[in-house]
């Protein structure tokens, strides 16, 4: 059974209640996201592994979605995908670097979502979540401070021109701001 959304808009896990994104898997695609790039085909130096088509797992999400906004490769990545319109984020290659690629994800943060969301639980949520809620949540870094730049400057939540970049890594990170927020 699928998670649903409270009368807030963030999504409910009940085993996980300080984890509260406000977008499911399905919604940070349907949005723009990644410039299309995001289930390319990769090498993982993890795993030692090439892959390729681990999207059509989840398949259902993604039928309105062009293959080519999920696909593309990292140099063809087009900011135009993008909700917002602007590139946010690093390499593949960076993130292995850094230590933040688990072995049974792969692609990242969020292929673990996708598996999170679908009701798969593993060693590595306490991990994930935490790296969210220091993002995303209330107190999360991008979502206070794309907030207090709105009301520094008396905007409207919505004003697109505050922060496209801190808001498209937001959407990245299944967390959109709303009214409510500000």
């Amino acid at each position: 059974m699928s998670p649903k959304k409270n009368n807030k808009g963030e999504i409910q896990f009940t085993d996980y209640p300080d984890f509260k994104p406000n977008l499911t898997p399905k919604e940070i695609f349907e949005l723009g996201s990644f410039g299309g790039t995001y289930w390319r085909p990769i090498y993982s130096t993890v795993n030692k592994k090439k892959y390729k088509n681990k999207h059509k797992k989840f398949a259902k999400w993604w039928k309105n979605i062009p293959d080519e906004h999920l696909t593309k490769s990292f140099d063809e990545y087009d900011k135009t995908i993008n909700k917002y319109n602007v590139r946010v984020g690093t390499t593949l290659e960076y993130w292995q670097e850094k230590g933040w690629i688990n072995s049974q994800d792969p692609y990242g943060w969020v292929e673990w979502y996708c598996h999170f969301y679908n009701g798969r639980r593993s060693d590595d949520d306490e991990r994930q979540v935490s790296r969210w809620k220091g993002i995303a949540s209330e107190n999360g870094r991008f979502r206070k401070r794309l907030i207090n730049m709105i009301k520094d400057k008396k905007a409207k939540y919505d004003d697109i021109q505050i922060s496209p970049k801190i808001r498209q890594t937001l959407l990245h990170w299944g967390y959109i701001v709303k009214k409510k927020d500000v």
